[in-house]
């Protein structure tokens, strides 16, 4: 009997488009293997750009020009994943990988449709099961090293009243820019750099890290999972990682997690060959 081809259906981050995994696919696709990336509701080619966004910015009015992803929340995030997954099925096992915020979605589907699920795979991503909530996490000793507040010194509204993360990627202040290339990018060069903030988004919902966010054990915990570790990574500091894997763990003592690790800051890239070479591995028939 012939193995079916598993589909890897992988989930973006805060703020950012289904674009960030498009080498890693392509990579993968080289390879024989089968991919798609999810652009989960209001971003990509659904993304909304505030006018006072565009140049010359107008940043006062950038502060207080409503967003359609203040009405968005974790269930239409949910819904917008389960039904590529439903898609996927049809031709054979799936693997839901997501990546820092995104894995608050691997971990809600995942609870919500685990015999449609091969595999779960966490990259560098919020993986929440002792505490109910990604910010819960935030406070914790193990997000101290932390370095999240250089990136929200880019923030142009409070996203309590806004509904929104809102966040000008396109500011000026060199200062800032660094603190964001420090937090998310590491070593990247400053070409790469730019070519970041260029791709990445300026609105997020702002209810996704205060959702209910724990993998239940009678449904997540039934599927087979891996964490890929960044080493490197800033925003979401190792002992955080380390933290999630470990409580993943307590809660199934008898389906342990698959750690992988990559010296990667945050945003990877994530068609770097080590990263390729896993997904690789998991997707072999």
């Amino acid at each position: 009997m012939t193995t079916k081809q598993p589909t890897l259906v992988f989930i973006h981050g805060t703020n950012a488009p289904s674009f960030m995994w498009s080498g890693l696919i392509g990579e993968l696709a080289l390879r024989g293997h089968r991919g798609v990336a999810v652009d989960l509701p209001g971003h990509g080619n659904e993304a909304v750009v505030p006018r006072a966004y565009q140049a010359p910015q107008d940043l006062e009015a950038l502060a207080t020009e409503p967003s359609p992803l203040a009405g968005f929340t974790i269930d239409d995030y949910v819904e917008r994943v389960v039904d590529v997954v439903r898609r996927a099925y049809r031709h054979g096992p799936v693997i839901l990988a997501g990546a820092s915020q995104g894995g608050v979605t691997v971990s809600r589907v995942g609870n919500a449709v685990p015999d449609l699920l091969d595999r779960v795979v966490y990259v560098a991503a919020y993986c929440c099961v002792d505490l109910p909530t990604l910010t819960a996490y935030l406070t914790t000793p193990e997000n101290e090293d932390s370095l999240l507040p250089q990136v929200t010194q880019a923030l142009v509204a409070d996203p309590a009243t806004l509904g929104v993360t809102r966040i000008n990627w396109r500011t000026a202040d060199p200062a800032v820019i660094r603190g964001i290339k420090e937090c998310l990018a590491g070593d990247f060069t400053d070409e790469a750099v730019s070519r970041l903030l260029h791709w990445l988004e300026p609105d997020e919902t702002a209810a996704i890290p205060l959702s209910e966010a724990r993998g239940e054990a009678e449904t997540w915990g039934r599927i087979p999972r891996t964490y890929v570790r960044f080493t490197r990574d800033r925003l979401i500091p190792l002992a955080l990682q380390d933290r999630f894997i470990a409580e993943a763990d307590r809660l199934t003592p008898d389906n342990p997690t698959d750690v992988r690790s990559v010296a990667a800051p945050h945003v990877g890239p994530f068609d770097r060959s080590e990263l390729v070479e896993i997904f690789s591995d998991l997707a072999a028939p």
